[in-house]
């Protein structure tokens, strides 16, 4: 299966839900995990786990094809790692409901027809996503002057991974390590350490950086992309040498501009208390 992960998962009544794009079937792929979660109102993810564990028996005991249905799809855990998590698609998710007594069944079920129709509406017509991204990031609180710069940040990455899609570099896996490399390079934090910095777990990084963090980011990436091209880099080993360069022209520019200012460009800060101070504290 060919898919995207999702970079925030999408929320119901204040529980978040993750799911996988399948660009070759155009569905969204739930966790199941995470819809048991929501159905039974359990706080304890470790309690929604066995409730699962114990439906999945007792359905495969019946007969009931909608086990065999879900697919293992790595999906980011409480700990910030990928890990396989049982995953399915929305028609699955209807009839694993009806196994499920609870009285969030039915919106749940109008819930997940919305979220599932969302990526379709996008892909005909992709000024969607941007403008539920806005809304998204302003609903948060972010600043215009923010709001631009991150979707700015966003369209460089995305002509980034567009050169290492179309030059044998493997999707997730792969980007994950070549992004690794470039962020390293120019913040020397690893993009794990720097999420520990900023005390984020399964949060997206880059919804937390500062205005500068995202320049820098943009910069090493679109340097990254530019000397790729240059060299004509093929495949995950060649493309690290790029990673390392691109994200060394950042970093110079990082240093030159610490110097400059005598101020740290990488922070521990984050946007977590944003609803109550209304900015980035000491932004």
């Amino acid at each position: 299966m060919k898919n995207k992960q999702e970079k925030k998962p999408v929320i119901f009544e204040g529980k978040k839900i993750r799911r996988v794009y399948d660009e070759k079937t155009e569905k969204w792929y739930f966790s199941v995990v995470d819809i048991i979660a929501a159905l039974t109102n359990q706080a304890d993810f470790q309690l929604a786990r066995n409730y699962w564990k114990v439906l999945k028996n007792r359905l495969k005991n019946e007969g009931s094809e909608v086990v065999t249905k879900c697919n293992r799809l790595k999906m980011e855990a409480e700990d910030g790692k990928l890990r396989e998590t049982d995953a399915a698609d929305v028609e699955t998710l209807f009839r694993l409901i009806q196994s499920v007594p609870s009285p969030k069944a039915e919106p749940i079920k109008l819930w997940l027809a919305k979220v599932g129709y969302e990526r379709i509406q996008e892909v005909s017509d992709p000024e969607k996503a941007l403008n539920r991204s806005r809304l998204y990031w302003q609903r948060m609180g972010r600043s215009e002057k923010w709001i631009q710069q991150r979707m700015m940040g966003q369209e460089i990455r995305n002509k980034l991974t567009d050169y290492w899609k179309s030059n044998e570099v493997k999707e997730r896996d792969e980007y994950a390590i070549l992004t690794d490399i470039i962020h390293k390079e120019w913040s020397d934090l690893s993009v794990k350490e720097h999420k520990d910095f900023k005390s984020l777990k399964t949060e997206n990084l880059r919804d937390h950086m500062s205005d500068a963090e995202l320049v820098f980011t943009a910069l090493a990436e679109l340097s990254t992309r530019q000397i790729a091209e240059t060299m004509e880099t093929k495949g995950l080993e060649e493309n690290k040498a790029p990673a390392k360069k691109g994200g060394r022209v950042a970093k110079n520019a990082r240093l030159e501009l610490e110097r400059k200012t005598g101020k740290k460009i990488v922070n521990g800060n984050n946007f977590k208390a944003l609803p109550e101070q209304k900015k980035l504290k000491g932004e």
